[in-house]
């Protein structure tokens, strides 16, 4: 689930604690948590509903203005059952703190390295990560698709390759594409 920075300040607040969305399928089961650029989220509930029992409370605990608001971003989805979503805000985004250690020791850089050594040993295109680093040092705030241009990788692939580099607190999403973090050893 994507949210709104909106949204994602009253999530961290506390002043938002539902999500509606459409869909052909729910996406989303109680106790999932997801990581977001408030912290992890977690999903309290689930219920499918019908549009007219939303009620003017549950909107203000969304984050919307007014009915006519929440309609309208729904409209974007307009296939599928509509869902009630409770969620809160579980704590910090563990990535956030590896993005945020502090500059690497000798011993911490080795383990990154032997991280990324394994991650390029198991995939099947043979390594990769350094080259994405590289890029990405390179070529800060440059949106995926041309990142993945300029590597001859398809965008998709290339997003969630940059998602396991994010798990080891190496990088982090922008507004428009990615950064390396502060702390990431030189590449």
């Amino acid at each position: 689930m994507l949210f709104k920075q909106k949204v994602l300040e009253g999530i961290a607040d506390g002043s938002v604690t539902l999500a509606f969305r459409r869909w052909k399928r729910c996406a989303v089961r109680p106790g999932s948590r997801l990581r977001t650029g408030a912290g992890v989220v977690e999903i309290d509930s689930v219920a499918e509903v019908a549009e007219d029992a939303v009620t003017p409370e549950d909107v203000r605990r969304a984050g919307y203005a007014s009915l006519e608001e929440l309609r309208k971003e729904l409209a974007r989805y307009p296939d599928g059952a509509l869902y009630r979503i409770g969620l809160r805000l579980a704590g910090p985004d563990p990535r956030t703190a590896l993005r945020e250690r502090g500059v690497l020791d000798a011993r911490e850089a080795a383990e990154v390295r032997r991280e990324l050594a394994r991650i390029d040993k198991a995939g099947r295109r043979g390594p990769w990560t350094a080259n994405l680093l590289r890029l990405i040092q390179e070529l800060p705030a440059t949106p995926a698709a041309v990142l993945a241009e300029r590597l001859g990788r398809d965008t998709a692939a290339l997003k969630r390759d940059v998602r396991r580099l994010k798990e080891l607190g190496l990088t982090e999403s922008l507004g428009t594409g990615y950064r390396l973090s502060p702390e990431a050893p030189p590449w």
